[in-house]
């Protein structure tokens, strides 16, 4: 394995530092995260990209920086600095689309985490670096490369099914697709060199695509085009917000009445310092 590039280093030294203030402050955390409402309608485009650098945990974080290693020091070495962050970000911007695609009539839905950019990147390796190895950890073995990146797009499937976390699954799709083709468009010769493990990972990933669009059924996941509600306007949306927000403040004015401010949470106390802020204006 060879060290990390210049790219791949800045790109883990961000994303720790990142989603580290994401663990800590959930305000940060709400302001940058991927979600539907807050793009669509305020035109916050920036979540497009701020949301791939911020992650639900450090599990969540070690587990995408690991495998952004594993693959991105071998690709960005192949393909120099400008390459592999044209793969890295197109990756990222692909992933985040496709669930903005997936959930645009789903307003409250909302996702962090690089796993977009990261399976873009370990896609592209496939398609351009023939047997291609990564480890696991702490053990003296290693996977072929393209089973890595199935069982990666089968925890993928699993996380959609599921729906119990608050990770940007169908990004993992968008952008291993894009980052493949995006690898092979820089790279055409490796459709000959290397078709057999570029087939191997990038046809189950099209057809659960092609699933999740047309047949979700078929696949036991909820049909990500049900409409949920109207979508809202701007004023509408402020004025939903606007109740909610003050339906918490009264939980939380109940709760000092009962049990007092000593016993309100760090984020409960962060909360009520907003709303206290928000009434002074």
């Amino acid at each position: 394995m060879p060290d990390i590039g210049t790219v791949g280093l800045l790109i883990l030294i961000a994303n720790g530092f990142v989603s580290y203030q994401g663990f800590e402050n959930w305000q940060f955390l709400n302001t940058y995260k991927f979600q539907v409402d807050k793009i669509l309608i305020n035109k916050d485009y920036k979540r497009l990209i701020s949301s791939g650098f911020l992650h639900v945990n450090w599990t969540h974080l070690i587990f995408n920086m690991f495998s952004l290693y594993s693959f991105g020091a071998s690709l960005e070495l192949r393909l120099g600095s400008i390459y592999f962050a044209l793969i890295y970000f197109t990756s990222l911007l692909a992933g985040n689309l496709f669930a903005l695609l997936i959930h645009k009539n789903h307003g409250k839905y909302s996702a962090v985490g690089a796993s977009g950019a990261v399976c873009g990147v370990i896609f592209a390796s496939i398609a351009l670096i023939p047997n291609i190895r990564v480890g696991i950890l702490f053990l003296p073995v290693s996977i072929p490369g393209w089973l890595f990146g199935l069982l990666y797009i089968s925890y993928t499937i699993y996380g959609i099914k599921s729906n119990n976390d608050n990770i940007g699954h169908e990004a993992h799709l968008g952008g291993a697709v894009i980052g493949m083709i995006t690898a092979i468009i820089i790279s055409p010769s490796s459709l000959t060199q290397n078709y057999i493990p570029i087939l191997l990972s990038l046809v189950p990933t099209l057809i659960f695509i092609f699933f999740i669009l047309v047949k979700p059924h078929l696949l036991l996941v909820d049909n990500p085009f049900k409409t949920q509600k109207k979508p809202q306007t701007i004023d509408e949306k402020y004025n939903e917000e606007r109740a909610l927000n003050k339906k918490e403040f009264n939980l939380l004015l109940e709760k000092i009445h009962k049990k007092g401010i000593d016993k309100l949470t760090a984020k409960e106390k962060e909360k009520l310092d907003e709303y206290s802020k928000a009434n002074r204006k």
